[in-house]
């Protein structure tokens, strides 16, 4: 039988640490380049909105490298490598309303969670500071959010870390809810979480069901599209105040959107590849 040109490696809490690993060595070349530039050239690169985006490729390289240098090459004698390929265009019919559905239903749940009190309070204003600090440049936060993010961030939470688990043996099902988890977790703050929590889980549901990564990836960046569209022009990441229409509209039109296409796609039609 020949053998398969994606790597069958496994994603325990080891891999966990190396991942971590390169996270850190990461950050670290990253500081002391900015260290370096400050002494020879007196410029401070945090201010600068390329470093932004700099930062956070190396950074998610450095850790996509420790894993497949230390656990994909060591386990496999295979380097680390996906399937990106297309898919027929009715799956992306599916999949993207699909994906839409559960962007709504993820807003109307976000927007339960408290913005003022003694806690949420202090920290929401803390995490919007943040976020309109990031936004001040269009074209980075494009690039940053649209681009990058969807790029390296379903090759680490769905093609290592969820990938992974399955190929670990773990139930599929409980592969996505682990590192769509995982992936509400590293955003940092409750509001991002949930959203973060309920996408991946369709992220991963549809990298489970076609194999190809590029289907995430495309979702992501579809999903931070949106998010960024809103922003822009509504100075709120609001689908009910940019339509102008009731907060349990919006929930209402996710539930029908998502419960409909998530049908098609897993019972219906029944949308599932195989990766060889």
């Amino acid at each position: 039988m020949e053998k398969s040109k994606y790597p069958k490696f496994t994603f325990t809490w080891i891999g966990g640490l190396i991942l971590l690993a390169g996270f850190v060595v990461g950050s670290l070349a990253v500081g002391f380049f900015n260290v370096f530039w400050m002494l020879v050239f007196k410029e401070n690169l945090q201010y600068k909105d390329w470093f932004l985006m700099a930062s956070n490729a190396v950074v998610f390289l450095s850790s996509i490298a420790f894993f497949d240098f230390f656990v994909v090459r060591l386990q496999t004698k295979q380097k680390l490598n996906f399937n990106f390929s297309k898919t027929n265009f009715y799956t992306y019919l599916l999949i993207f309303p699909m994906m839409l559905g559960m962007m709504f239903i993820g807003e109307f749940v976000t927007d339960q969670i408290p913005t003022t009190g003694p806690f949420f309070g202090k920290y929401y204003d803390f995490f919007t500071d943040l976020m309109n600090q990031l936004t001040d440049n269009p074209f980075v936060m494009i690039v940053t959010a649209v681009i990058m993010a969807p790029i390296f961030e379903e090759i680490i939470f769905r093609g290592i870390i969820q990938k992974g688990m399955i190929n670990n043996g773990v139930k599929p099902w409980k592969a996505i809810v682990f590192a769509s988890i995982i992936f509400g977790l590293v955003h940092g703050n409750p509001w991002q979480f949930v959203g973060a929590v309920l996408l991946g889980c369709v992220l991963g549901l549809v990298y489970y069901k076609t194999k190809s990564l590029l289907l995430p990836m495309l979702l992501h960046g579809f999903n931070n599209l949106c998010s960024s569209i809103l922003i822009f022009y509504t100075k709120n990441e609001s689908f009910s105040e940019a339509f102008k229409v009731s907060e349990w509209i919006i929930l209402g039109v996710g539930i029908v959107l998502f419960s409909l296409f998530y049908y098609l796609f897993m019972k219906k039609y029944r949308v599932h590849y195989s990766e060889v």
